[in-house]
């Protein structure tokens, strides 16, 4: 991991008075899993159709695999693999057809990279005769894939490869790039999902089109200031309501089946806050700290950017 793939200096894009991007700095080095973690709306795909020439940036410049997308962009196609959000292949022509259709426009064949391919495609090779139109979504998924890596690229850019795919195939896809990333190919891969941001080895948290935080997903969870703690009740709407008035509240988020919440007090408060609930006629409540995750940290990071603005 001794060289930059991809450089990102002071990229601002807008969309009329919309600030798409501003001022993104990012450097992905070579054989590495990078992550672009945000919401929809963040500037992920913006950035992504910007890295593989696809739109032209406003300010600032970027260069893949050494190459500067605007001037040298015939260059960067040849050397990246692309995955867009949406599902972009041919449907009408069957699943052998399309892998055999990419590999031809870039000059190769699929046996002469199928080495690389292989663990992905012997999954639908079976199905090599229907139409990619009739594919599933886990199937489209990597059969998608398999295109974008058939040409043997360097640097591969997945944006949201996940999104609308289930919990099986979402696990499975991961595994997939975990034995791609072996093979020194580095990865960007974007994502609204937090919980993936475990499986980069940096990832970059991105809101309204501003990176918030590049790091470890285990140093950016360290930054984490106080205790975290979660809450489970039956009356889990009328929780939330008390926690939101609670004069000691420093945040409160609902956590899938359970209530985030930390405190503004320095010392633990876990009784004086079951006290209170109690007192509101909590009596089933379930209280216990926990450690933050991700998107935990995220939200933070979100509160302190409103607070400075």
């Amino acid at each position: 991991m001794s060289n930059a793939v991809v450089v990102i200096q002071n990229l601002s894009k807008t969309y009329g008075e919309i600030s798409a991007l501003h001022d993104i700095n990012i450097k992905v080095m070579q054989g590495e899993s990078f992550g672009l973690i945000g919401p929809d709306g963040a500037g992920k795909t913006t950035l992504f159709r910007i890295l593989t020439t696809l739109l032209l940036p406003d300010s600032g410049s970027v260069a893949v695999c050494g190459f500067d997308v605007q001037k040298d962009y015939k260059a960067v196609r040849a050397s990246i693999g692309y995955m867009p959000e949406r599902f972009s292949l041919y449907q009408d022509l069957t699943v052998e057809e399309n892998l055999a259709f990419f590999a031809s426009v870039f000059g190769t064949t699929i046996r002469a990279n199928y080495e690389l391919i292989q663990d992905i495609y012997e999954q639908i090779e079976p199905f090599k005769n229907r139409r990619a139109g009739d594919l599933s979504g886990g199937m489209k998924q990597k059969l998608a894939l398999s295109c974008a890596l058939i040409h043997k690229p360097q640097v591969i850019f997945l944006d949201e490869p996940t999104t609308g795919v289930d919990a099986v195939s979402r696990k499975e896809f991961w595994q997939m790039l975990a034995k791609l990333k072996q093979s020194g190919i580095t990865i960007l891969v974007s994502t609204p999902y937090m919980d993936e941001a475990e499986l980069c080895d940096r990832v970059a948290l991105i809101q309204h089109g501003r990176i918030m935080d590049i790091d470890r997903p285990s140093a950016i969870t360290s930054t984490f200031s106080g205790p975290l703690f979660a809450l489970k009740s039956k009356q889990m709407y009328r929780l939330m309501r008390c926690l939101k008035a609670y004069e000691h509240t420093k945040s409160v988020f609902a956590f899938g089946d359970s209530i985030h919440y930390t405190d503004v007090r320095a010392e633990n408060p876990i009784k004086a806050i079951r006290q209170h609930l109690q007192r509101h006629g909590f009596d089933d409540l379930e209280i216990e700290e926990i450690r933050p995750g991700i998107e935990d940290t995220f939200m933070a990071l979100m509160e302190h950017k409103s607070e400075s603005l």
